[in-house]
């Protein structure tokens, strides 16, 4: 399967580790979205979305958007779904952090990080970042009680919500802060197989 992504992107990061986790042969297509290639004519033949992720899985079946590519995943391999009866609640966890968490981490990331200084909104930055913080608190709440978000192995709800939670640029987010997510980053990085975005992705992003 192939799998249209770049390094930064923590949507893409959900998609190919949820792959390397279930042990799916994968083949990284590198989009230089910093370049603009997502918005290229060419692209939106694959994703008229413009976005990536993008799987084309060997079927020459393309699925778009990073839980609907987790969800086949799981349906192929059987495998990072959780218990039957827990399904519902791996989905929440899913659609709770497309939503409340790195669609939020993701777009402040973008501007702290890959945006000249000059352009930088610091208002909506900094209101980005306080809902952020309530995402995080959330999150760690969560986990206080409960090595995974559902049952008692990891599953694509950890996957999703960890998906931005590795890079290293500032976005208002700093692990040794959140106890309980730290550990539990810790454990998602001790999974056979886990890697680094960077380490399966090309990053596209070079500074000016």
């Amino acid at each position: 399967m192939k799998l249209y992504c770049f390094g930064e992107s923590g949507n893409a990061y959900k998609a190919a580790l949820t792959m390397e986790l279930s042990n799916v042969k994968w083949e990284p297509m590198f989009v230089d979205f910093f370049k603009g290639e997502a918005r290229s004519e060419a692209y939106k033949k694959i994703n008229p979305m413009g976005e990536v992720p993008t799987l084309v899985t060997n079927d020459e079946e393309t699925l778009t958007q990073s839980g609907a590519i987790q969800q086949y995943i799981i349906d192929k391999t059987g495998k990072l779904g959780g218990a039957s009866e827990n399904k519902y609640e791996v989905l929440r966890w899913v659609l709770w952090d497309n939503h409340k968490m790195s669609s939020q981490a993701g777009l402040l990331r973008f501007l702290s990080n890959f945006l000249p200084e000059e352009k930088r909104p610091k208002e909506a930055m900094n209101f980005l970042n306080g809902r952020l913080q309530i995402a995080y608190k959330v999150l760690d709440d969560a986990l206080s009680s409960s090595d995974w978000l559902v049952g008692d192995s990891i599953s694509v709800a950890d996957i999703s919500c960890c998906g931005y939670l590795f890079y290293e640029e500032p976005f208002g987010f700093n692990r040794k802060e959140w106890d309980n997510i730290n550990s539990w980053l810790t454990r998602i990085s001790q999974q056979p197989k886990w890697k680094h975005p960077y380490d399966l992705m090309k990053r596209a992003y070079t500074k000016p």
